[in-house]
């Protein structure tokens, strides 16, 4: 089977779909899809209750299509889906929850916390869809380890920045990282940042002793995947539902959440949180190391999901 993946071009959606695919082991052509003015999009929610679907809405360079199924992630292309899906005659997939338009897609994968309405097209996620392929990470660990190689096990700290809901404190992360630092002697200190990590984070990151150090602004070399595969441990800051998801999915590490300051709650964040620290895959930083080791394998939910295509 082969699928036809409508994207958006952002990076936190269109590997949601991949993953989708990789999960089940499925082919996949990706087509970038887009509005070409803007009322075009707040347009769609109009004609998708009125029932009407015209591809002259929006701008895709569509190729000879040979697949059966139709995957997008985010809400551009929600309506774009529909559209040629009705064109093609093939099912569908929409992953995240499609406020504002019908719920009729063939099937929706949302994660729990957009509480998505009860339905039997709907299936709640309990976290984000993330990249499947093991050996991805073990490729990435090879590849850090011509940059950095360990002496003794290692302990990781990904670090974002300010999101919609929260702000990163530098202060307080420093207060965290310190105590951290005491409760991890004995093992080296990893640490990467992000690109919305702020100036006075970096700085607070370049005055303690990390035994790795990337510093996004500097250098964008990604070493998340390596420190997945290789960390005993995991700190993660609270604004990223993907990378929390992530490390709630794959390698062995115990995950630690280091929350951000929250200036509206609750939020989705948080929601994500407290679900995954209910399945002992994530534990809430509190000055204690938890032990929250399990990883939440998803394909045999999703395998349950293709059966109803």
């Amino acid at each position: 089977m082969k699928a036809l993946i409508l994207t958006d071009g952002k990076p936190g959606h269109e590997n949601q779909s991949i993953a989708l695919c990789r999960h089940l082991g499925m082919d996949f052509e990706k087509v970038i899809v887009s509005y070409p003015w803007k009322p075009a999009k707040a347009l769609s929610y109009l004609l998708d209750h009125l029932g009407i679907y015209s591809q002259k809405l929006f701008t895709c360079h569509l190729p000879p299509v040979t697949c059966q199924l139709i995957i997008s992630t985010g809400s551009t292309t929600f309506y774009p889906n529909k559209v040629l899906a009705r064109k093609l005659g093939l099912p569908n997939i929409a992953i995240l929850n499609p406020k504002g338009y019908r719920p009729d897609f063939t099937q929706i994968l949302c994660p729990a916390y957009d509480h998505p309405p009860k339905r039997a097209n709907i299936v709640e996620l309990p976290l984000n869809l993330c990249a499947a392929d093991k050996s991805f990470f073990v490729e990435k660990a090879e590849e850090f380890k011509t940059r950095h190689l360990a002496k003794v096990p290692a302990v990781g700290f990904i670090i974002g920045g300010p999101n919609a809901v929260s702000t990163i404190d530098a202060v307080a992360l420093k207060k965290q990282l310190e105590k951290a630092f005491v409760l991890t002697e004995g093992c080296e200190r990893w640490v990467t940042t992000s690109r919305r990590t702020p100036a006075d984070v970096e700085a607070v990151i370049e005055a303690l002793p990390f035994d790795y150090r990337l510093i996004n602004s500097r250098d964008s070399y990604n070493p998340v995947p390596a420190f997945i595969h290789l960390c005993d441990r995991l700190f993660v800051t609270s604004d990223s539902a993907s990378m929390i998801s992530e490390c709630a999915s794959f390698g062995t590490a115990s995950v630690e959440i280091l929350m951000n300051r929250q200036i509206k709650t609750p939020n989705k964040f948080e929601e994500l949180i407290q679900g995954l620290e209910n399945l002992n895959a994530v534990h809430l930083f509190d000055g204690t190391l938890g032990d929250a080791n399990r990883k939440i394998d998803l394909k045999e939910q999703l395998q349950e999901v293709l059966k109803c295509i």
